[in-house]
This record gives structure tokens, C-alpha cells and sequence, in this order.
């Protein structure tokens, strides 16, 4: 008798799967559509069927997708790191997490957590790894692919929560296969984690600590986005139904807890992403506010722009003659800023004509 019935293929006999009942996405995974539990745990599950064959492709295209994304990030293509994102292994055992909450299964949880855990690890040592090789990494941290994910906002949180809901529904369904490579398009797994990987070798730690809070929010995103839609399609009550028919207890909660634990442990940084990111908005706007009253006696200038760049703001200036003492402006951010961030302006001689 195995160890974990909800593992077992058999689970697919429609004599132990628990009737379909008042499930509260029918509607979005119709029972024509659905996947049983035992064809969606072989899918998300790395150890179990044929383990030597998932992990073999698994860490090949892990790796194959980190080398990607990097060489995406350094080079500034945003096509480049598109076909990261689409190879996008690392959704995998994300969602196992998430499957193995639902059904009660504190080993897939765990080996999940695992597999994420050490992806996390080979992608980031492949980035610190290429940040040292390169000449120089000024320009690497500055360009679109690490500014764009170094400071994520509310917006990055939302987009994750749907890209969860599409994805764990999409996997849910038989008829929906086409629609994923969408969705690991949407959602941003590997790249940041490049990011991280780089900014530390170019020794910026708060650059690298902004791509990992944007990774460890898509990962929160994505693990209580799969719980909430396998619930409701009704994989908790199969599981149980199983269990029941093997002589087991139908509803073990040690999977519950571990998986709450995990859970919360990463929407620790996710708080903290939505705070910072809320913060640094609320301060960027009033920084812009200080620099048009410092130009406000400056014939001809205007703020075009005003940036964080890591804990640095930058503000974009142009205007045909000088500008005022920098220091005075200076001055208002630190008044408004708790940590009196370095102020940069950048200049461009010049004044704006329309036509």
C-alpha cells in the first residue's frame, strides 16, 4: 500500500475520486476539463513517475534559462530575456508547493521547496559568476533589464497574483496547454534572480536585494494563487477521498502547516517590496515637487524625470544655462527622505521646441 495515496495513480479511478459538488470554480474548470489528481501531481511532482528523466530536464533547462536570462540582462535585450522567461522551469516546484498544501503532502511541499531553493542558488552563482568575468558592470546595472526589476511596485504584485491564477488554472484544465507559454511570459521567475546574481557581482547589494523581493513576491503570488484554485477544483477532496479509502486520516495537517509556514516566511518580503515600493513612489513624487521649486527662479529649466537608482535618486534637468547649487536640493530630499539619499541631477543643455 503506498505511503501517500494521493501519489498514486489509482487516485485516477473514478470509484475513489470524492463527487464534484459545489466546487466554486466549476465554472473556470469544468469536470469535461479536468485533470485528475494523479495526472496534475505527476506533472508538478519532480519525484515521482519518471524522476530521473523530470530532474534531468529540469536542471538542464534551469540552467539553460539562467545563461539566457543573463546573457539578456547584460546585454540589454529584452527579446533574449523573453525566451528565459518562456523556458520558465523554475514554475514548477512553485506550484508543487502550492499542490502539496492543498492535498496535504508535506513531502511534496518539502521537495518543492528544495528544487526552488536550489535553482535559486544556481541561477544567482551564474550571475555573480558573469558580473565578475565582464570588463565593466556600470553600464550592466544601470540598463532597462536591472533598473526594471530592482524596484518593483504594487503593479509587478498584481500582475503575479493573476499570472498564479492563469497558470494554476490553465494546468487545472486539459484544454488550456497553449495559453502557458503566456503565462511564463508573464510572470518573472529566472530573470530577477540573474539580476540578483549580476548586481551582486557588481557589488550593489540593495540592487540585488529589490530583484530578490520582486522574485520572492511572484513566488508568494504563485504558491497562494495554486492553493486557492486546487482547492476550489476540488484536488483537497480527492486527496482526502483517497486517504479515507486506504485507511488513512483524510485530512493530515502537518502538509497544512508547512506549507503556512513557507508561505509566510516569503510574504515577508512581499510586504516589504509593497511598502517600499508605495514609499519610494510617494518620495519620488515629492522629490519632484522639491526640484521644481529649486528650478522655479531657473529661466528655460524643467524637471524632465526624477529615478531611483538603487538608493540614489536621480533627477533628469534641462534647461539652455546653469542650474542652482545642487546642495540646496539636496538639502529638501533629505528633509523629506528618512535615510538622506544621494541626489543626483543630470543636466542636459538644451531647452524643449514645439512645433
Amino acid at each position: 500500500m503506498p505511503a501517500d495515496p494521493s501519489a498514486d495513480p489509482s487516485v485516477a479511478d473514478p470509484a475513489l475520486v470524492a463527487p464534484r459538488r459545489g466546487r466554486f470554480l466549476d465554472v473556470l474548470v469544468p469536470a469535461a476539463q479536468r485533470r485528475p489528481l494523479a495526472e496534475l501531481s505527476d506533472r508538478l511532482d519532480l519525484s515521482s513517475g519518471e524522476v530521473r528523466a523530470k530532474r534531468s530536464a529540469f536542471w538542464a533547462m534551469l540552467v539553460l534559462s539562467g545563461v539566457i536570462a543573463i546573457c539578456g540582462v547584460v546585454t540589454d535585450s529584452t527579446a533574449t530575456v523573453i525566451g528565459a522567461m518562456i523556458i520558465a522551469p523554475l514554475s514548477t516546484p512553485i506550484l508543487g508547493v502550492g499542490l502539496g498544501v492543498v492535498t496535504g503532502r508535506a513531502g511534496l511541499v518539502g521537495r518543492s521547496a528544495l528544487h526552488v531553493l536550489g535553482g535559486m542558488a544556481i541561477v544567482v552563482l551564474l550571475g555573480w559568476l558573469v558580473a565578475l568575468a565582464l570588463p565593466t558592470t556600470t553600464d550592466v546595472v544601470a540598463n532597462s533589464q536591472v533598473t526594471g526589476r530592482t524596484s518593483p511596485g504594487v503593479g509587478d504584485l498584481v500582475a503575479a497574483f493573476a499570472t498564479g491564477f492563469a497558470g494554476a488554472i490553465a494546468l487545472a484544465r486539459r484544454d488550456l496547454g497553449d495559453v502557458l507559454p503566456g503565462i511564463a511570459i508573464a510572470i518573472s521567475l529566472v530573470p530577477p534572480l540573474g539580476v540578483v546574481g549580476v548586481c551582486l557581482g557588481a557589488g550593489q547589494p540593495a540592487l540585488a536585494a529589490g530583484a530578490l523581493l520582486l522574485f520572492c513576491s511572484n513566488v508568494v503570488a504563485l504558491v497562494i494563487a495554486s492553493t486557492v484554485v486546487f482547492t476550489g477544483a476540488g484536488y483537497a477532496g480527492d486527496a482526502a477521498h483517497a486517504r479515507r479509502a486506504a485507511g488513512g486520516r483524510a485530512r493530515p495537517r502537518r502538509a497544512v502547516v508547512v506549507g503556512a509556514v513557507a508561505v509566510l516566511v516569503v510574504a515577508v518580503p512581499m510586504v516589504a517590496n509593497t511598502v517600499q515600493a508605495a514609499l519610494a513612489e510617494l518620495w519620488a513624487g515629492q522629490t519632484r515637487a522639491a526640484a521644481e521649486e529649486w528650478l522655479a527662479d531657473t529661466p528655460g529649466a524643467e524637471v524632465e524625470d526624477v529615478t531611483w537608482q538603487g538608493t540614489d535618486l536621480v533627477v533628469e534637468v534641462r534647461g539652455p544655462g546653469d542650474v542652482p547649487d545642487v546642495a540646496e536640493l539636496q538639502a529638501a530630499v533629505d528633509e523629506l527622505v528618512p535615510w538622506d539619499p544621494e541626489v543626483v541631477v543630470v543636466h542636459t543643455v538644451g531647452e524643449r521646441v514645439e512645433g
